[in-house]
């Protein structure tokens, strides 16, 4: 500082010579780079005894000044001004540093008593006081920093330094409050008491006033010292499964003053806040207010911080409340909430409650119920606990939280049950969940978990009640569209049960758990009604959209509402009219078991006998359950009906399938509707390959693809390829097989997946085969890879048999033979449900890998003599012909050939075997012997005869 006046006058650092010449330095200090007015110079400096002659005395001073201290006086027609900044004068920079809040700096500055060299001059008075006042309050905030970041050694010269303030001061009320507060510091609770009474009694008999707010707030913190600074209880069990919880809280409780645990009952919500407030560091310390027994929030909180004015007890401070169970006194909760945050500026509030309180600033945390990992740990955890020798294996753990909701109190009183029984028995009880019970120390709310929905029911309204009970009826959630069409439910009364925590919004539907639907359920046979009649007219609805470019979104809808299509097939009156349009999207996604199964529900309900208006649906039934295709079938033009016996409903296919299907055909040329005709061309194509002349399939089946690309149908697209594909390879031509076979794995990907066991699973299983028949050895391992982890995933038998029997090919053909016998032989001891056709392959493959070959080939032209499957007929006659003499085998080929409905087939394979045979037949003999195969009307039989032989 150029100008120092906080102490004796300094001046660049000198001291100066002259009473009066430093009185005027600091007087001109006061305002610096300001002219001050020569009679105001006078004035201050001579006050009671002014000069002769004031002018000549002033200027005279003015120029003894300029002497001591050079270029620091200027003059002006009105006076005279000190030419430095106010920023080079100590005073000014203490001032603005203090108002900065750099308390330090600034008393750094402080020399000795300001305006010392003026005192007894009136001008000094005000500033000198002033600064010093400036000066105390720096002084205490600077001790007030101190006390926040305390050392045992720093406390102690803290309170000495206190004392002598305090003694100096003895009614500057901060002093004694900061006294107070360092010697509870230091453990010395009465003294700091002591302090208060003495400070007291002087404020009342000098200046006739009460202790004010940070006297009392010190106080009240010297008389709780010996109280602890939390009544939050320690843990007794682990807390499992909720590091994400935990995470995000601590994050929302940095940036709000309010967070608020919604969910419900038994999810673990106060457990969540318990560990949460202890985890925090919370120097003004963290109070647990239980409200599940309150009649007054206000008055519990008052009793539990032990203070009947909560606003001045809580001031000054930064304290955590967690205000637990709030959702039967939420209202009161709420206004206690908004009142103690808005008068309490470092107050914040943890709150539990099973709906929101609903105020202003207020972070909801959703508290869900736990994942499966987690859930299964927390139950294990507790089984453990509960009998240490039990053993359970990870399917037995994530059945029982799959079906307890991931409840973490279900959990726990499920574990506590296995202390008495078998896990098989818990896994049996789980049906009586609501009556499972907790231990002697559980509260009457969480004794069991009826107890804990009554708590929440006990609090709605009867509408409310009525429409928990009708939400019931759905199953897998509903879009607000169902509810209000099957419940009548209005938005405020799903809004209040959303914020009560009985059902939840997940997307755009409504969901409840399982465990509140069992508690809530009730016979309602005319809501069941309602529900079946609206998921019926949902499935009709969708229906001619699964045919366009839109199946995918509408797929998605069914795939969403699936539960509800089931529930609403199985309580139907009419469960022939539910299950009509639902066959179609089971075929597109080759459900055939699921298909069945449901098919077989509904005529055990409806008996063998079709209802008037109901002879399709019936028939289809039929189809699907293998008893046969109806007149009604027959006729007509629904897609399930024209597809229903190609994809897997009907085990035999009548003789006249053929003729059947092109008369068909014929009667759906001039359909007004492409993806009908389409679909027919299709049926057509696959029957005359795989039970007709073979020739011509393609003739049908590529207008078919051209259709369906026109309608936008994935599924038409993939299964016209898919049999494109077949019809390339039954010439041999396995390179164009590959192509159209790999066209469509982003159609087969879009409708299901590409793990669907039949449809498009097929696609994996037959790419792979094609790769390695067409010498891609690599990309077929790669392909089969996905297909065997598919089927693994699938616990499908016989998806595992096939693709086991295409990994043996492969292995085969990159030359290890042990490898392929090894999977062969396990694939056919599998208790698996494979075609006819397959089981025949399996056992031509084996053949070429086993030292004894007749026995497989025996086996499989048998399973081929009555088969009506014709390309199969020829792949089996074909690889039976590579194990006999060049005579019986060229026959065979022949045969082939025939049921092929081909010339030479492009086939490597068979080449080399027509070479072999005609090299020792001639080219004649080699012919002949073709023609023969060709006109056999059983070549099975007549190639069993050979492998009959020794």
């Amino acid at each position: 500082m150029r100008v120092g006046i906080l102490g004796s006058l300094r001046v660049a650092g000198k001291e100066i010579g002259g009473a009066r010449v430093r009185a005027l330095l600091v007087r001109l200090a006061l305002d610096p780079g300001r002219v001050v007015s020569a009679d105001r110079l006078i004035d201050d400096l001579w006050p009671d005894d002014p000069p002769a002659h004031p002018m000549a005395a002033l200027q005279s001073l003015v120029s003894r000044a300029r002497r001591e201290a050079p270029g620091l006086i200027s003059s002006h027609p009105a006076g005279y001004a000190l030419d430095v900044p106010p920023g080079e004068v100590d005073a000014w920079a203490f001032e603005r540093l203090v108002r900065d809040g750099d308390v330090r700096r600034a008393l750094e500055l402080w020399r000795g008593t300001s305006l010392s060299d003026a005192a007894g001059l009136p001008f000094a008075s005000g500033p000198a006081a002033r600064l010093e006042e400036l000066r105390l309050t720096a002084l205490a905030n600077r001790i007030a920093a101190d006390l926040a970041r305390p050392s045992d050694q720093g406390v102690t010269g803290l309170v000495a330094e206190l004392e002598g303030l305090v003694a100096a001061h003895p009614v500057r009320e901060p002093f004694h409050a900061l006294l107070m507060r360092a010697l509870s510091a230091k453990g010395r609770r009465a003294e700091a008491l002591t302090v208060f009474e003495r400070i007291k009694t002087a404020l009342v008999e000098e200046l006739g006033v009460d202790p004010g707010p940070e006297l009392r707030q010190a106080h009240l913190e010297a008389l709780r010292e010996a109280e602890p600074r939390s009544n939050v209880p320690a843990p007794v069990t682990s807390f499992v499964g909720r590091s994400q919880d935990i995470s995000r809280l601590g994050r929302l409780l940095g940036l709000a003053r309010l967070v608020t645990l919604v969910g419900p009952g038994g999810a673990g919500k106060t457990r969540l806040a318990i560990e949460m407030a202890a985890a925090l560091d919370v120097p003004d310390g963290v109070w647990l207010v239980e409200l599940a027994s309150a009649a007054s929030v206000r008055a519990t909180v008052e009793g539990v911080l032990k203070a009947t004015d909560l606003v001045t007890a809580l001031r000054g401070t930064e304290p955590l409340i967690v205000l637990d169970n709030c959702e039967h006194v939420v209202e009161e909760a709420a206004r206690v909430a908004r009142w103690l945050l808005s008068e309490v500026a470092g107050l914040r509030i943890l709150a539990t409650s099973r709906e929101p309180l609903d105020i202003p600033g207020e972070s909801l945390h959703q508290v869900l119920p736990l994942p499966e990992g987690p859930a299964t740990e927390l139950l294990r955890d507790r089984a453990a606990a509960a009998r240490p020798d039990l053993t359970m294996d990870g399917e037995q753990a994530a059945r029982i939280c799959r079906e307890l909701d991931g409840i973490p109190l279900a959990i726990e009183l499920a574990a506590a049950r296995l202390r008495t029984m078998p896990v098989s028995v818990l896994v049996e009880q789980l049906g009586d969940r609501l009556a499972f019970r907790g231990g002697r120390t559980s509260e009457p709310r969480h004794r069991t978990l009826r107890a804990v929905i009554d708590w929440s029911w006990n609090l709605l309204s009867e509408r409310e009640r009525e429409l928990l009970r009708g939400l019931t009826v759905f199953s897998g959630g509903a879009t607000y569209e169902a509810v209000s069409q099957v419940c009548g439910g209005a938005p405020d009364l799903l809004s209040s049960l959303v914020d009560k925590s009985l059902i939840a919004v997940s997307g755009d539907r409504y969901t409840m758990l399982e465990t509140i639907r069992q508690y809530a359920a009730a016979d309602l046979p005319e809501l069941r009604q309602a529900h079946a009649r609206y998921y019926t007219e949902l499935a009709e609805r969708a229906d001619p959209h699964l045919r366009t470019g839109e199946q995918l979104t509408w797929l998605a809808v069914l795939d969403a509402e699936q539960g509800n299509l089931d529930a609403a097939l199985r309580h139907s009156d009419d469960p022939l009219r539910v299950i009509l349009p639902r066959l179609w999207p089971w075929i597109m996604r080759g459900r055939q078991r699921e298909v069945g199964e449901q098919a077989a529900a509904v005529l055990a309900r409806v008996g063998a006998v079709a209802p008037p208006g109901r002879e399709l649906a019936h028939g289809l039934c039929q189809v699907v359950t293998g008893a046969g295709i109806s007149r009604a079938v027959y006729e007509s033009d629904h897609p399930a009906a024209l597809n229903s016996w190609a994809l897997g409903g009907v085990t035999e296919p009548p003789d006249d399938v053929v003729e059947l299907t092109e008369r068909g055909v014929a009667r759906l040329r001039t359909h007004p509707d492409r993806w009908t005709r389409s679909a027919a061309l299709l049926i057509a194509g696959l029957v005359r390959f795989e039970y007709g002349p073979v020739a011509g399939a393609e003739d049908l089946l590529e207008p078919a693809l051209a259709g369906f690309r026109k309608t936008g149908d994935r599924w038409g697209q993939w299964a016209a390829l898919y049999w494109l594909s077949l019809v390339a390879e039954n010439r041999g031509d396995f390179a164009a097989a590959v192509a159209l076979g790999e066209e469509p794995e982003r159609l087969a990907a879009e409708l299901s997946g590409l793990e669907t066991p039949l449809g498009p699973m097929t696609f994996l299983l037959r790419l792979g085969q094609l790769k390695a028949r067409a010498g891609d050895h690599t990309g077929a391992a790669e392909v089969l890879e996905r297909a065997w982890a598919a089927a693994v995933r699938s616990q499908d038998q016989g998806i595992v048999a096939r693709v086991m029997h295409a990994r043996a090919e492969l292995a085969r053909r990159t030359g290890d033979p042990g490898a392929a016998e090894r999977l062969l032989k396990a694939a056919l001891a599998l208790d698996a449900e494979v075609s006819t056709q397959c089981r025949a392959f399996m056992h031509v493959e084996l053949a070429r890998v086993s030292p004894e070959p007749a026995g497989p080939l025996r086996r499989a032209l048998e399973l081929m003599i009555d088969c009506s499957d014709r390309t199969a007929r020829a792949t089996v006659l074909e690889g039976v012909a590579w194990h006999l003499d060049p005579l019986p085998a060229a026959e065979l080929l022949g045969a082939a050939r025939a049921l092929r409905g081909i010339g030479e087939s492009a086939d490597p394979f068979v080449k080399d075997l027509g070479a072999r045979c005609a090299g020792t037949l001639g080219t004649n003999g080699y012919q002949a012997a073709l023609e023969t195969g060709a006109s056999m009307p059983n070549p099975e039989r007549y190639a069993l005869s050979p492998l009959s032989s020794p």
